[in-house]
């Protein structure tokens, strides 16, 4: 499919959306509006601006923006045909880009493509970055969910234990080209003061992994993941905290509780 001249911007070219880099296209101008005025007044950060139809709206708001797009067509178009003294376009792909290009931004505003949407969530926490993401609803839905819902996954876990959010508004599959299948939300994302290690985040998500079984038992059937012998594992197992619970039933703070004790004692065996 293509979008004609019209769609997002007065006069664009045809664009053949590209599958490889998730490419769905906004094209409803209210969600822009929305969105950008998180950037009001704020130095902000756009992943992937497509179209430029929030990046338009970005430049109205903001003090700066940095819109960054890796399809060479669409920066080429948008660099030419987007006047605003305080836009700044890099044609480069978001996750390569070096830290200190970021500096001084305060604002990350984007409509992710889907498939970045956990690349980008772990990128906004290790830079600390505050954040408004249009997600595929079942992702927003995960990261939220509840102990002992079926949607409680690692996701859930991460998401309560590191970030503050709020579900801002849903968005239709109608406001995309071309639609996608699912339906998207807007979410407002803050990083917590919390600091997890990455050998305790990688613990979660090993415990997650194995989420119905009761968690010993996770455990010992990790014994090849932990690198630990049959019996260092039985003595582990012996003193883990909520060893018999399932893990889909704990709090995502009794999981980081699990987590820690099991990452500290792999640093001692």
């Amino acid at each position: 499919m293509v979008i004609s001249a019209g769609k997002g911007m007065p006069g664009l070219p045809l664009v053949e959306p590209k599958r490889s880099l998730g490419q769905n296209f906004l094209t409803d101008k209210s969600i822009a509006i929305m969105e950008s005025e998180f950037a009001r007044g704020r130095n902000a950060i756009e992943l992937g601006p497509g179209l430029g139809i929030l990046t338009a709206e970005l430049c109205k708001v903001a003090k700066s923006v940095l819109a960054i797009e890796i399809d060479q067509r669409l920066y080429t178009y948008l660099s030419a045909n987007l006047p605003c003294d305080r836009l700044k376009m890099l044609n480069a792909d978001f996750f390569g880009v070096d830290k200190g290009a970021f500096k001084g931004y305060d604002i990350l505003i984007s409509n992710v493509p889907y498939n970045l949407s956990s690349k980008v969530l772990s990128w906004i926490v290790d830079n600390r970055m505050e954040a408004v993401l249009c997600l595929q609803k079942e992702f927003v839905e995960h990261m939220n969910a509840n102990p002992g819902t079926h949607r409680y996954t690692n996701l859930s876990v991460f998401s309560s234990l590191l970030l503050n959010t709020e579900e801002i508004a849903k968005v239709p599959s109608s406001s995309f080209h071309p639609r996608p299948k699912v339906d998207s939300k807007v979410i407002h994302i803050k990083v917590k003061d919390t600091q997890i290690k990455q050998g305790v985040l990688r613990v979660i998500s090993m415990i997650m992994s194995h989420k119905k079984k009761r968690l010993k038992n996770a455990v010992m059937d990790s014994r090849r993941y932990l690198s630990m012998e049959r019996e260092e594992i039985l003595g582990l197992v012996k003193e883990l905290p909520n060893a018999e619970a399932r893990p889909f039933q704990l709090s995502p703070e009794h999981i980081l509780e699990s987590a820690t004790y099991i990452a500290n004692r792999i640093k001692r065996a």
